[in-house]
């Protein structure tokens, strides 16, 4: 089994409902993101994916979320923005692109601070 991991960043304002009071006030981050994708079998070129072709399908989702407030997004419609939901809505959209019998999301990592992240195992 192989595993790839891209990091990529994006800043983002967004507003919680139901947790800490402070977390419920309008406010941003600067995510940092960790994309896992993992497969049995290499390609005709010996690589699971080029990693420009992997970078360029992370970079089209982040041009969804950067410098956007969240809870406009209609994917957070029904779900808090949280680093959980932002790890799941990174790993469904790559999914959604890349997934088949050969190469899948294995885990996206966000990271809301230097000292805090969630990980969503798809």
């Amino acid at each position: 089994m192989y595993e790839l991991k891209v990091i990529t960043y994006f800043a983002a304002a967004h507003q919680l409902k139901m947790v800490s009071e402070k977390c419920e006030n309008l406010h941003g981050h600067s995510w940092k993101i960790e994309v896992h994708v993992k497969g049995e079998h290499l390609n005709n070129a010996d690589v699971l994916i080029d990693f420009g072709v992997l970078k360029m399908h992370i970079s089209d989702i982040v041009s969804k979320l950067d410098h956007k407030f969240l809870n406009d997004l209609d994917y957070f419609n029904t779900r808090n923005p949280s680093s959980e939901n932002i790890a799941r809505y990174f790993a469904e959209s790559l999914q959604a692109v890349i997934g088949g019998d050969r190469l899948n999301v294995s885990r996206v990592t966000a990271w809301e601070s230097e000292d805090a992240c969630a990980t969503y195992f798809y």
